[in-house]
């Protein structure tokens, strides 16, 4: 969605808010993660004293599958996201500020970004999974498989070794 902005930046103590859909649902995080829901956002434009901030507060739905146990998993987030907004980033400008070319602000693309640096590293189905078993593949939150753990590192054999006299 794009907005138009003039009348907020050019009149104090104005404000704008929008409810709208965020387009991105189509889009794969990573291989094995990707969204279910289409996200939405409430957006809030205001002009503070000639200072124009945008606030936004997403809630999106996503699945994926484990990355210890690969086990499909459902998760659900809401955030909140604010960012200055000027019509024209100075010369030395930072990443403090978005630019509104124009007074116009392309929001799904401000709020995919947002939404991406959201989402977690490592997707886990929960914090205490312990993933699967290294010699026969069974899922270790289902519970034990019968494996061995004594078995030694085969580069390791000669330290066992040393430890045994």
């Amino acid at each position: 969605m794009t907005l138009d902005l003039k009348r907020i930046f050019l009149e104090e103590n104005q404000s704008l808010t929008v409810h709208t859909d965020v387009q991105i649902s189509e889009m794969e995080i990573n291989p094995t993660a990707f969204f279910t829901k289409l996200p939405f956002a409430d957006i809030t434009v205001t002009n503070r004293a000639g200072l124009v901030e945008l606030k936004a507060e997403c809630v999106f739905e996503y699945s994926f599958y484990c990355d210890r146990c690969t086990a499909l998993s459902t998760k659900s987030n809401a955030c909140k996201f604010s960012h200055i907004l000027v019509v024209e980033l100075p010369q030395d400008s930072d990443d403090d500020y978005i630019e509104a070319p124009d007074y116009k602000l392309d929001t799904d693309a401000l709020l995919r970004d947002d939404i991406l640096l959201e989402l977690p590293s490592k997707f886990l189905c929960k914090k205490s999974c312990k993933g699967l078993c290294p010699k026969c593949g069974k899922n270790l939150n289902e519970g034990l498989c019968g494996c061995s753990r004594r078995e030694t590192d085969p580069r390791l054999a000669v330290l066992q070794q040393l430890l045994s006299d």
